[in-house]
């Protein structure tokens, strides 16, 4: 019984510190799925976490949880990316059947919440990036050079 006490006599102290140091467990940043692609996929999504710009959309960057150079994010609500998906299974990438955005090829997929999830096809790793709202040009715009430099043209393994 006095074991018991001191384990809740603690508990006091332990939450008046979280609420000094701002403790909360509600994370006011977006939290993502983190793909899981081969070694290989893994190192072009690096190149790609280096080369991404700092603004997408006039959006500034603000990556979601947990921390990983597979994922990134812009503004709030986010646009998301994320690096080594698997392939869509809308996706044909042997005629690309998708639109094409400065260069890069994408798979443009409109969601029931308005947004859309946009794929890149014939590169060496697939990219998702999800858009919120309205019809994600300017945000693939935005984001074509940095995967042009990163990604290899090619069909993803």
């Amino acid at each position: 019984m006095n074991l018991f006490r001191r384990r809740l006599s603690g508990l006091p102290v332990l939450a008046l510190l979280c609420a000094a140091a701002g403790c909360s467990s509600a994370d006011d940043s977006a939290s993502v799925a983190v793909p899981s692609p081969s070694a290989k996929v893994v190192e072009l999504c690096r190149n790609l976490d280096r080369a991404l710009p700092s603004k997408v959309d006039g959006r500034d960057r603000r990556d979601p949880g947990p921390a990983s150079a597979l994922t990134a994010g812009w503004g709030d609500p986010a646009i998301i990316l994320r690096c080594g998906v698997e392939r869509p299974a809308e996706m044909n990438d042997t005629n690309a059947d998708s639109g094409e955005v400065d260069g890069v090829a994408w798979l443009m997929q409109k969601q029931g919440d308005g947004g859309y999830r946009c794929t890149t096809a014939l590169r060496r790793a697939y990219v998702e990036v999800s858009v919120p709202s309205g019809d994600g040009a300017a945000a693939l715009v935005d984001l074509a050079p940095a995967v042009k430099k990163a990604i290899p043209e090619g069909i993803a393994d």
